[in-house]
């Protein structure tokens, strides 16, 4: 099942923006998640399964790595890339 996450990150840190970036650039070494980068937010597209296991992952690691921060996300089905385009 294909799956499409817009997700934002905010470090209850002063020094917010190497906790942001570095999460941006770990989940675009994923082979199997496409990563679009917005002014606002991060979109993802893959497999459920696929992003699920990666946002796991990367958020556990950044907690660990940054301390405390505010997923905010929002999990839509189908890949909406270009839905905007109809």
């Amino acid at each position: 099942m294909k799956m499409t996450v817009d997700i934002s990150l905010y470090p209850l840190a002063d020094e917010y923006l190497p906790a942001i970036s570095e999460f941006i650039k770990r989940i675009q070494l994923h082979p199997d998640v496409a990563v679009v980068r917005t002014d606002l937010s991060t979109q993802l597209f893959g497999e459920y399964d696929d992003v699920m296991d990666l946002l796991k992952r990367e958020i556990r690691i950044s907690w660990e790595k940054y301390g405390k921060g505010v997923f905010v996300i929002k999990f839509l089905m189908d890949d909406l890339r270009g839905l905007a385009d109809d």
